[in-house]
């Protein structure tokens, strides 16, 4: 019997063609990249054509939503990490913490030996201005007498800003609470063995250890918490704004909320008259193959474009309906809400959904915010959202009494008079989230 068969099979097989991947890859830009995108693919290919926005019709829209204005007025731009510094930005090597410190050094007049020894030791602080124990160990693989050390260490140490040099946060603590005048006792034992408790909020455990009263150590714990952890950190070049450009408008017009695309920002793209007269009159072949090829490229761009287009219109407008109370300023909550839903309703694929509102914002009356914000997943047997239930969280832990504060059990208890259903550890979760410490920490 031979094992070579021949049968005739029918399957729908979705192959990725040049086109297709271009359109993905223009779906999931944002709103910077797809500019500079454009640009880029009008420079290659003579066929595109570029013509400034018009003006008027954002303006229009300007005046009847006059919110837009409360930012910037022109078109604002995603932060680039790999953007060359703005002229006159501090140079961390010459201005930060590692050059102030020999700064101060050069000034003590010190035996050469110590001073190369201190130089070293600056260099070796980190951002936050700690010292790491495992480098002041390397210094005895170098048979750097441990006096000498000792020394350069506590030269360090007496320098400026208050804490630097420290090997650990106890250390720091106490550098700083040694700097004052009369530095209290309590306080720098507190300081020294239990920071770890005094986070917790166990003051009566750490009066009872050491035979004082609660106030003494609340006052302790004021102290302490007045001092800065981190005395390098002030050193450190500030980081640059980063700017977002809203993708999409939500905004109350005649007829009602509507959603806008913000493509004020996009040169207009079109085919260029002459080259496309020359691909019908010329009679090289290769200038034929050439700008045949380019006008193909181009058609897929101009494609690609329609398509991001679209795409993002029908998610923003799910959006909106979905989340009309909101936008309407009626509630503060979202109706829950995920990608899966959206793309069943949509009859999309969620993949296709998420590439269309990755790194894409949404700017309404009530702000700017990324478009995965609307998409809150439901708790509560899929009635409530996450985002409603941590809201309403916040609005119960503000109205507490700062000195009985709400237990996890009691927030879970309130949330379910409110109609929320959710269990102990899942308020426990979000409070988290939300940044929130224990009862214990919060009480005052």
């Amino acid at each position: 019997m031979s094992l070579v068969q021949l049968k005739t099979e029918l399957r729908q097989e979705l192959k990725l063609t040049p086109q297709l991947m271009q359109s993905m890859e223009v779906l999931q830009m944002t709103s910077q990249e797809l500019l500079e995108y454009v640009g880029r693919m009008a420079e290659e290919n003579p066929l595109l054509d570029q013509s400034d926005p018009p003006e008027q019709a954002l303006e229009a829209l300007r005046r009847q939503a006059s919110w837009m204005d409360s930012g910037p007025s022109r078109g604002t731009f995603v932060h680039d990490q790999a953007a060359s510094p703005e002229e006159g930005a501090a140079d961390y090597a010459l201005e930060g913490l590692p050059a102030f410190l020999r700064d101060q050094l050069h000034r003590l007049r010190l035996p050469k030996p110590l001073k190369a020894l201190c130089d070293y030791l600056a260099e070796l602080v980190d951002e936050d201005g700690y010292l790491a124990q495992e480098d002041l160990e390397g210094l005895e693989a170098l048979k750097i007498p441990r006096a000498l050390t000792d020394q350069a260490l506590e030269t360090v140490q007496s320098l400026e800003p208050p804490g630097v040099g420290a090997r650990s946060l106890s250390e720091c603590l106490l550098l700083q609470l040694s700097r004052r005048g009369e530095a209290d006792p309590l306080t720098m034992e507190i300081a020294a063995r239990f920071l770890p408790e005094l986070g917790r909020k166990h003051y009566t455990a750490i009066a009872r250890k050491l035979g004082v009263r609660t106030e003494a150590v609340r006052a302790a714990e004021r102290t302490i918490a007045a001092l800065d952890p981190r005395p390098g950190r002030v050193f450190q070049p500030e980081e640059p704004t980063a700017y977002v450009r809203p993708d999409v408008f939500v905004a109350e017009l005649e007829d009602g909320l509507q959603v806008i695309l913000n493509e004020y920002y996009l040169p207009r793209v079109s085919i260029n008259d002459y080259y496309a007269q020359l691909l019908k009159s010329s009679d090289e072949k290769e200038t034929r193959d050439y700008l045949r090829q380019k006008l193909q490229q181009a058609k897929w761009l101009l494609d690609s474009l329609e398509r991001r287009g679209g795409t993002l219109r029908r998610c923003a407008e799910a959006v909106l309906e979905a989340q009309r109370p909101f936008f309407a300023g009626e509630t503060g909550t979202l109706a829950p809400m995920t990608l899966s839903v959206l793309a069943e309703r949509l009859e999309l694929h969620p993949s296709t959904v998420s590439r269309a509102v990755r790194g894409k914002y949404l700017q309404c009356r009530q702000g700017t915010y990324p478009l995965r914000y609307f998409f809150s997943r439901p708790v509560s047997g899929g009635e409530v959202s996450r985002q409603a239930v941590k809201q309403t969280l916040l609005l119960l832990l503000r109205e507490e009494d700062c000195r009985r504060p709400l237990s996890d059990q009691a927030l879970c208890g309130l949330l379910a008079g409110r109609g929320i259903q959710v269990a102990r550890r899942t308020v426990t979760k979000y409070r988290l989230e939300l940044g929130v410490g224990s009862s214990a920490a919060r009480r005052k």
